[in-house]
C-alpha cells in the first residue's frame, strides 16, 4: 500500500476492508492512540488491542488520511472539506462524514 501501511482487515491495495469494500470506499484513517493508518473504526475495534482515541479539533493540519488511490497523505481538515481526492481527483465514499465522530472531534 504504498509508503503507508494500513492495518486491519484489508481486502485490496485501495484501503478497501471486509467492512467497506464500495468503489468509494478508498481511503484509510491514521489513529490518533497509535498512529496506524486502518480503514475503518470496526477494522481498529477487531484488531488494534486497544481502545480508539479521536484527533481533536486542534489537530486539523494533521496529515491523518490516506487516498488508497494514489497513496498520498491529506489533512484532517482537507478531507473533511471534500469528497475527492485533491492529488488524483479520485472519488470519497460522501457517506464516510456519518462516522466522523468515530475518528475526528
Amino acid at each position: 500500500m504504498g509508503n503507508h501501511e494500513v492495518h486491519g482487515k484489508v481486502i485490496d491495495n485501495a484501503t478497501r476492508c471486509e467492512h467497506y469494500h464500495s468503489e468509494l470506499d478508498i481511503i484509510a484513517i491514521k489513529f490518533a492512540c497509535c498512529h496506524a493508518y486502518y480503514p475503518c473504526y470496526r477494522c481498529h475495534q477487531e484488531t488494534a488491542g486497544h481502545a480508539a482515541i479521536v484527533w481533536p479539533n486542534t489537530d486539523g493540519k494533521k496529515k491523518a488520511v490516506l487516498c488508497g488511490n494514489c497513496h498520498r497523505e491529506l489533512t484532517i481538515e482537507t478531507y473533511k472539506g471534500t469528497d475527492i481526492c485533491p492529488y488524483c481527483h479520485a472519488a470519497f465514499n460522501p457517506g464516510c462524514n456519518l462516522h466522523y465522530h468515530y475518528y475526528f472531534g
